[in-house]
């Protein structure tokens, strides 16, 4: 398979280990059009890809993924015609990575924050660096969240929880997101890389087609409430992203660099 015509991402392979590097470190892997728009469709490239059994997913430079980009949430509230786009390409995301049946690691470098820690509950396996932080503000600009973070949380970390972080968008130190089973593991920075790289080997050794399909069964109950719960995710977030008032406000106050007065509208 050829990746080159993904210009936000960067591939590498080390035998049947795809490396898939979200490669825009100046904006710390925040999603614009362009990388949202490649994020919609690479998984399928990934999944029909001949010679990887294995994928790690991680950030250049110092994030994961920052998640949302502010500029964009402007556009959309001035164009809802943008928004109709960006639905498709946000159930895509979310759809394909699990119905992707190869099992797919989360390096995670740095924070990954908003849609960057969706991706990473998306994720069969999650490593992080110790100083990595995780975490979903959508609630803290106004916006609810409808990008699959909704259903991908809970199935991690049980209801209770999920909802603290999802309504307050506190952000949680991987330690903590290790110990209540967010994440896989944590570890200094500089033991990441071999630990991931040790983890994968493992997984390559594994009988392909079991391992395939074990996942793919396992993902049966994430598939169906992605399917049953995407629609209306999105469809609550379209109406925060173009009708709110406070969501307005959030994008102002980031603009002007002030803490947001929100009015409850």
């Amino acid at each position: 398979m050829d990746f080159s015509k993904y210009t936000t991402m960067k591939f590498e392979r080390r035998g049947k280990i795809l490396y898939m590097t979200f490669n825009q470190p100046e904006t710390l892997n925040s999603f614009s059009d362009q990388s949202h728009a490649e994020l919609s469709r690479v998984w399928d490239d990934v999944t029909e890809d001949p010679e990887s059994d294995i994928v790690v997913l991680t950030g250049a430079g110092r994030a994961f993924s920052a998640g949302g980009d502010i500029p964009k949430m402007q556009e959309i509230r001035d164009n809802p015609q943008v928004w109709f786009r960006t639905i498709r390409e946000a159930k895509r995301i979310i759809i394909s990575m699990l119905e992707c049946d190869k099992p797919i690691i989360a390096k995670v470098n740095g924070d990954a924050i908003g849609l960057g820690s969706t991706l990473i509950t998306c994720c069969d396996m999650v490593f992080a660096a110790d100083h990595a932080r995780f975490g979903d503000p959508h609630n803290n600009v106004g916006l609810t969240s409808g990008d699959g973070g909704q259903l991908t949380w809970p199935a991690r970390i049980g209801y209770t929880r999920a909802k603290h972080y999802l309504l307050t968008g506190e952000k949680l130190p991987a330690p903590e997101a290790e110990r209540i089973g967010l994440i896989n593991g944590c570890m200094p920075a500089a033991e990441l890389d071999a630990y991931v790289d040790a983890y994968a080997d493992r997984l390559a050794a594994l009988p392909t087609q079991s391992l395939r399909l074990s996942k793919a069964t396992i993902n049966i109950p994430l598939r169906q409430m992605a399917a049953s719960m995407m629609d209306a995710g999105m469809a609550y977030e379209a109406l925060a992203a173009t009708l709110s008032g406070d969501h307005q406000e959030a994008i102002n106050a980031f603009r002007e660099k002030r803490k947001p007065a929100f009015k409850g509208c």
